[in-house]
């Protein structure tokens, strides 16, 4: 019988593979997790948590503003980007060393350096070689920069937290969540922020209500949009930008960001020496366990590129776990998985789009309400709250819940655990609601539009 080093080698220590680590050690295995960048992957550092603290000081400027209505007066507030960046840093560093801790105390061992593959069981890192029976690759993602002349002058999305200084003007390349949460971003702070989306509207693939209130009520805020149009090159010229669209168009500008995606961190690390089979953007392909093609090398979270989502990761990570170390085998339930988007206004959403539930039924009843925010009565400021419900007539069943307005991530949280546990219509409508919330409008929706 071959004895391994290790039980388990978890290659990168995002939130899934240091959830793997710290599951399988605590079962009593031998566990080995090599990273050669920061604690926590990108949720922690380039993601998530950062951009969340961002959001946060981005909604000062107008906090400041509805003061007012409310009785405040706010004198000269002043913003200091530098600040910003050292109290971030301060707290991205602290949360570090929270995982660090965790591993330590959960008995795995943490290994600093890249770690590549040699076999379908040995990992070379810095030099050394370590024998495990299983290894879950675990490296996330990475931001997609195209090759277009001028891509030296681009930042990603990973860079946006570590900018010198702010730019007064700026242009965001791509209309998914990260373009949407860094327009309202740099918006908020004072950047003059253009998009230039190749598609018809934003947030591509969410229910169409949503891409067009969250549309409007950006463009209130200031953010300019160029539609249907794509970056071609770029110049700098005296100490600006030049960006040329694709409808002829150059804009002057100070920093292009390129939000367009992010691909599987799957290059130099010996994959395809290993024989492990991928797509061709670089996907680690796996079956229903997160197997590979190689029957030792598993691989979950981003860089399988299925579902991105920090929660999504952790899950698959304790449930990987317990299909080899223990007598459970429950999957992941990858249907009605909620989502936020930390726009401004936030997008918060769970089930089936209209389109998609159209697609796949006959008999929809849709449920729709916009209204002013209550606060924003006395703010002075001109937003809309959006709310939508999906509905199966037949059933009553309750498909999809959608939002756009004020804390629609925490709300649509609630709403995802209604919509698995197979709530029906009626059920929202005999729950009494709280007043005065915005969340109450949930249960308040009585005719179909």
């Amino acid at each position: 019988m071959t004895t391994y080093q290790y039980d388990l080698f978890v290659i990168g220590a995002g939130s899934g593979g240091v959830r793997a680590a710290r599951m399988a050690a605590g079962l009593g295995k031998h566990v080995a997790i090599a990273e050669d960048r920061d604690l926590g992957g990108t949720c922690v550092n380039v993601g998530c948590v950062p951009k969340k603290l961002f959001v946060y000081a981005s909604h000062f400027h107008e906090e400041f503003r509805a003061a007012q209505g409310f009785g405040w007066s706010v004198q000269h507030p002043a913003f200091n980007w530098k600040q910003l960046i050292a109290n971030k840093d301060a707290e991205i560093q602290r949360l570090q060393g929270i995982y660090d801790r965790l591993l330590a105390n959960s008995g795995a061992d943490l290994i600093n350096g890249r770690a590549t593959l040699i076999d379908e069981h040995t990992v070379d890192v810095n030099g050394q070689r370590y024998s495990s029976e299983h290894i879950l690759i675990a490296t996330g993602g990475w931001p997609d920069i195209p090759e277009i002349p001028g891509q030296e002058f681009i930042v990603s999305s990973n860079d946006m937290f570590h900018l010198d200084h702010l730019p007064e003007r700026m242009v965001i390349v791509g209309g998914g969540y990260i373009g949407v949460e860094f327009a309202g971003i740099m918006n908020g702070i004072g950047v003059s922020t253009t998009m230039c989306v190749r598609g018809d509207n934003i947030l591509r693939g969410f229910d169409d209500d949503i891409r067009q209130i969250l549309n409007q009520e950006m463009r209130k805020k200031g953010i300019r949009f160029n539609l249907k149009t794509e970056l071609e090159r770029i110049e700098k010229n005296a100490g600006e930008l030049h960006v040329e669209l694709s409808n002829g168009q150059v804009l002057e500008t100070d920093l292009v960001l390129f939000a367009t995606g992010r691909k599987p961190n799957s290059s130099g690390m010996g994959l395809e020496t290993a024989g492990v089979d991928m797509q061709p953007s670089g996907a680690i392909k796996v079956d229903d366990h997160y197997q590979t093609s190689v029957a030792s090398i598993y691989a979950l979270g981003d860089v399988t590129d299925r579902l991105n989502l920090t929660p999504v990761a952790t899950a698959e990570a304790m449930t990987l776990v317990n299909h080899l170390y223990s007598d459970s085998n429950r999957n992941v339930d990858y249907t009605n998985i909620p989502t936020a988007v930390f726009s401004q206004p936030s997008v918060g959403t769970v089930g089936l789009s209209e389109a998609q539930a159209r697609t796949n039924h006959d008999d929809i009843d849709i449920y729709r309400s916009q209204f002013t925010p209550m606060k924003h009565t006395l703010s002075g400021i001109d937003e809309k709250t959006m709310m939508k419900m999906v509905v199966k007539r037949s059933t009553d069943q309750v498909l999809g819940i959608h939002m756009v307005g004020p804390d629609a991530g925490e709300i649509i949280q609630g709403m995802a655990v209604a919509i698995r546990a197979g709530a029906t219509k009626s059920i929202f409508d005999t729950t009494i609601g709280i007043h005065p919330t915005a969340a109450e409008e949930f249960v308040t929706m009585r005719d179909p539009v």
